[in-house]
């Protein structure tokens, strides 16, 4: 199943509630946080205490991606804010072994995300522990970007480690993705769609987590 995580990094927060209730209703099935401190991606963003504001607000899967210089520092916010999974980056994390036991501890999921230019093998000594790999299709740190086509190659060659392994984590991939680029990654392996632009600034928020999906599943039938 192709899972559809709208990034609220792009909604209108003036409207935040309604619109998440829209992409629920429509059959999103989690909400993506992109959480920036300004100091590892320029722009700031986010806390935990927006994220407790719409854990109240829907019970899709939060899905916490911390792009901070110092990740374990807030793990435990996001913990108690609500979150159900966190996902940190590994250019962030020189201890990344005892980063992923710590987010376990909390009872939470566990991702891994690579930035466009950091190699698989980053990751590949972590991959039987975790149960997410996001694969950054564009630059982190802003929305609306190009997608990077040369990330597909990455994606392809990491759901061949996973099925070599036996291994059961999400792929996901996070950046320029649209009805266009969504069959070119599901087509290469992966398993989870987040999208920002291509969702909450279409006219029509149900319509277009619809047609993502649509546009997702089509590489499975083609």
């Amino acid at each position: 199943m192709i899972k559809v995580a709208p990034s609220v990094l792009s909604a209108d927060f003036s409207k935040l509630a309604e619109q998440i209730q829209q992409v629920e209703k429509a059959g999103a099935d989690w909400i993506h946080l992109d959480v920036m401190d300004g100091h590892f991606v320029p722009n700031i963003t986010f806390g935990p205490r927006i994220a407790a504001g719409i854990r109240k607000i829907t019970q899709l899967t939060l899905d916490a991606h911390l792009m901070v210089s110092d990740a374990d520092a807030h793990l435990s916010a996001f913990e108690h804010a609500g979150v159900d999974q966190i996902t940190v980056h590994v250019e962030a994390c020189p201890h990344l072994w005892a980063t992923i036991d710590k987010i376990h501890d909390l009872g939470l999921k566990a991702g891994i995300t690579l930035n466009p230019a950091t190699p698989l093998s980053a990751i590949e000594p972590v991959l039987h522990m975790i149960e997410l790999v996001l694969i950054m299709t564009v630059e982190p740190g802003f929305g609306g970007q190009k997608f990077i086509i040369e990330s597909l190659e990455k994606i392809t060659t990491l759901d061949m480690l996973k099925q070599k392994r036996g291994l059961q984590f999400e792929i996901q991939v996070d950046g320029g993705i649209d009805v266009v680029t969504a069959p070119q990654v599901v087509k290469a392996g992966a398993t989870c769609l987040v999208a920002g632009n291509a969702i909450f600034a279409q006219a029509d928020i149900p319509l277009a987590v619809k047609s993502l999906r649509n546009a997702a599943l089509s590489a499975l039938i083609t």
